[in-house]
């Protein structure tokens, strides 16, 4: 029987929404890593028993997690992250020199073909691969030693790596706020990949770095044409993020945190918009997912099952995902404890679990 499982990370703790492929009745776990932030939750597209989750708090640290029977039990198996080497320093705020410092890990992303490799996007600003299941790291130094790395600056929410994307032996992956980098030799070497991206207070268009990139999605089916949520902006490539193009036509804002895309359908992609970028919340109030069938520029407005009144939640970059039945799943969470799910592409909503702590992910794995 096939079954849908929905991994959301809150603010306190991780929980498992599982249903069967109706996606009509849900069950929620009680919360695994209670009290502690989960910055996010992905199980492994090479065995669906193992997932991985990300547990930190300013007290104890990072550690992470694996469980090997779908979420049922778990172990703590690796918190040595480690920089392998030291660059010197990366710019602040204000634009002083700052050493680096590891805080957390705000990503996983498995390998699609080895349950054991798995890849981790750390603030400050590095990626780190383990090749044992977690209970290791290594860092990939090219990325953080990188000729531009001593101008990259932190975002409002720190100077995090936030999307992965793998390709293998391409891996591209997007910080905040330093932009967008390729590699195509598994993470030995980076090239910034930020042409035609503008940003407030970069006037040049041919800035190799700077951006604040919120995050970005590829299509299996089409792994040169990436999409972006940024700063302002939501952005398309065609050629593997050598160059840029807006795609954010009538949206009513284009601010906003996550950007997915359909898991059938590689032109249809959908973001969250919110007011601005010192308002996060629904222009008016308004919880609205924005539905694009042409790749960008002609945006739908889908509400139906989503609250038009008084709604003042955000959306985070992790907290949006689909899955892969054939009438494809789209999910979300929220920062009020929502989690909503559409069965139909996005043409309705119901939520599936209406009282978590503020929502930070949102991941979904089907079994078959």
């Amino acid at each position: 029987m096939t079954q849908v499982r929905v991994l959301a990370g809150t603010h306190k703790g991780g929980f498992v929404l599982t249903s069967d492929a109706s996606r009509e009745k849900w069950e929620i776990s009680e919360p695994h890593f209670a009290g502690w932030d989960v910055y996010h939750m992905k199980g492994s597209p090479a065995d669906p028993n193992r997932l991985y989750a990300s547990q930190n708090t300013g007290w104890f640290g990072q550690i992470i997690q694996r469980s090997d029977d779908g979420g049922a039990t778990w172990q703590a198996v690796g918190n040595d992250f480690t920089y392998a080497t030291e660059p010197g320093t990366h710019l602040w705020y204000d634009g002083t020199p700052r050493p680096w410092e590891f805080k957390r890990i705000w990503h996983l992303e498995p390998s699609a073909t080895d349950p054991d490799v798995v890849y981790a996007g750390a603030e400050d600003a590095a990626l780190f691969r383990s090749a044992d299941g977690g209970a290791t790291w290594t860092e990939l130094t090219g990325l953080r030693t990188h000729t531009t790395a001593a101008s990259w600056q932190p975002g409002a929410g720190g100077m995090c790596l936030h999307t992965i994307i793998l390709q293998e032996p391409r891996i591209y992956v997007a910080i905040s706020a330093a932009g967008t980098f390729r590699s195509d030799d598994e993470g030995q070497t980076w090239q910034p990949v930020n042409h035609g991206l503008v940003s407030e207070g970069i006037p040049d268009t041919d800035a190799e770095v700077g951006h604040c990139v919120h995050h970005v999605e590829a299509h299996p089916s089409k792994p040169d044409t990436l999409f972006m949520q940024k700063h302002w902006d939501v952005m398309r490539s065609d050629d593997g993020g050598l160059s840029w193009t807006e795609v954010s036509g009538n949206l009513p804002t284009d601010f906003g945190f996550p950007i997915a895309v359909h898991p059938h359908e590689a032109e249809t992609i959908y973001v969250v918009p919110i007011t601005s970028d010192s308002l996060h919340y629904p222009p008016d109030g308004r919880l609205s997912v924005y539905r694009s069938r042409s790749g960008g520029n002609e945006w739908e407005r889908l509400t139906r099952g989503l609250p038009q009144q008084d709604c003042y939640v955000n959306v985070y970059r992790d907290a949006m995902a689909v899955d892969t039945l054939d009438d494809a799943g789209i999910y979300f969470g929220t920062t009020g404890g929502q989690v909503y799910a559409s069965a139909d592409s996005g043409d309705t909503w119901a939520p599936i679990a209406r009282d978590l702590p503020a929502v930070l992910s949102v991941e979904v794995q089907v079994i078959d």
